[in-house]
């Protein structure tokens, strides 16, 4: 029977990977993948995941399975740092939570629930958007529509646009927006956009869908929550699928949560039953490891605080290599068409290039993007940014 089967075309990123790989050159520079790195270009073990995993791993007397839910220690400690101990919604009980196989795992465990809600639910996503939102979420039934989010050709945020389209949904519809660090353009809302687009969900009753996968990685812990916490103020549903992947470095532990804002405790505690019977039939117990360490550290006022710094640390070098990339173009160029880099967050923005400027970067400059010219500014040192300009300006 599986002998009818036909091979499919490789992943766009998992083929830059495999590109950038074989590349022979020594003076490459891998632009592509979607990790965080740092000056050695390694994805680095956080100080306070090392001690949170030292201590979990002395008192640990067993490899039984994880209920469905998950850990809820971990649970606790996410829904306080993505809300806030004193947020109402927690305070009053209306927060739902199981535990995911990372945020993607977070993503279908809600798109589940959504359609379990309504069987034909329809899901507005950003234009552009992450790669995997698209087929992930519409592997699993979602009907998905695009609405107007980023220019590519001025690199802008197409506010207005955007906000004409979310003012025509309503009730039964479900807007999927960026928490912050847009992935790939990295152009976010500020306060002002947020506070719109809140005003125009409350007014219209559609449900807010917020993928949160880079909290810290914008403009702080606290800032980057605004917007999440204002909009569970003001609309009585939210959903949300959080990551650990990023800000605490947890990428191959697969640690996130499926979370659910309700009007009522009822309601929550109806939602978190739900996502528990879907996680159970996708993949039966969440994984425990990273969510022993997540917990540690956020239990732990220490460890909290070294994780903290070092999310600071993170955010502080992704600026710093923003402003040192824009600055290197502008000097290659001659020109400012890239300033718009040193202002935008998080790990990505796309350089503009068309798929053939890209093959050209990497056949002939070694410098890895994937097809789309999204670039992970993470893969920039301060040893290469002259290389990267040079070749930037070369192909364009």
């Amino acid at each position: 029977m599986l002998d009818r089967l036909e091979a499919l075309p490789a992943d766009p990123i998992l083929g830059t990977i495999v590109a950038c790989r074989n590349d022979p050159n020594p003076a490459k520079v891998d632009l592509g993948v979607g990790q965080y790195k740092d000056v050695d270009g390694m994805t680095p073990i956080f100080r306070a995941v090392r001690e949170a995993e030292r201590r979990v791993l002395a008192v640990q007397d067993t490899k039984g399975y994880v209920p469905p839910p998950g850990d809820q220690l971990f649970l606790s400690g996410v829904v306080h740092q993505l809300l806030g101990r004193e947020h109402p919604a927690v305070i009053d009980g209306r927060v739902g939570a199981v535990q995911t196989t990372g945020g993607s795992g977070a993503l279908r465990v809600l798109a589940g629930l959504l359609l379990r809600a309504r069987d034909d639910a329809p899901l507005w996503v950003p234009s552009p958007t992450w790669g995997n939102h698209i087929p992930l979420l519409g592997a699993a039934g979602l009907a998905i529509t695009e609405y107007p989010y980023y220019d590519k050709a001025t690199h802008t945020l197409e506010f207005d646009a955007m906000m004409a389209e979310v003012r025509r949904r309503g009730p039964g519809d479900v807007v999927l927006l960026h928490g912050c660090c847009h992935n790939p353009c990295g152009a976010d809302l500020d306060p002002q956009q947020w506070d719109e687009f809140i005003e125009v969900a409350a007014e219209r009753g559609f449900t807010p869908f917020v993928d949160f996968a880079y909290q810290g990685l914008g403009e702080g812990l606290e800032a980057d929550a605004r917007g999440i916490r204002r909009l569970a103020e003001r609309v009585p549903e939210v959903i949300v699928a959080w990551s650990a992947s990023k800000n605490f470095g947890l990428y191959r532990e697969r640690t996130g949560a499926a979370i659910t804002v309700a009007a009522t405790p009822t309601l929550a505690a109806t939602q978190t039953s739900q996502m528990a019977n879907i996680a159970r039939e996708l993949y039966s117990m969440p994984p425990a490891h990273g969510a022993s360490i997540v917990a540690e550290i956020l239990r732990d006022g220490d460890l909290a605080g070294m994780w903290r710094d070092e999310v600071d640390e993170m955010r502080t070098r992704l600026n710093r290599l923003r402003a040192l990339l824009s600055e290197r173009l502008r000097v290659a160029t001659g020109g400012t068409e890239f300033d718009y880099i040193e202002h935008e967050r998080g790990m990505f923005s796309f350089l503009g290039l068309s798929p053939a400027q890209v093959a050209t970067l990497q056949r002939d400059h070694s410098v890895y993007t994937i097809p789309s010219s999204r670039m992970n500014v993470a893969g920039v040192t301060e040893d290469n940014v002259d290389v990267v300009a040079r070749a930037v300006t070369a192909v364009v």
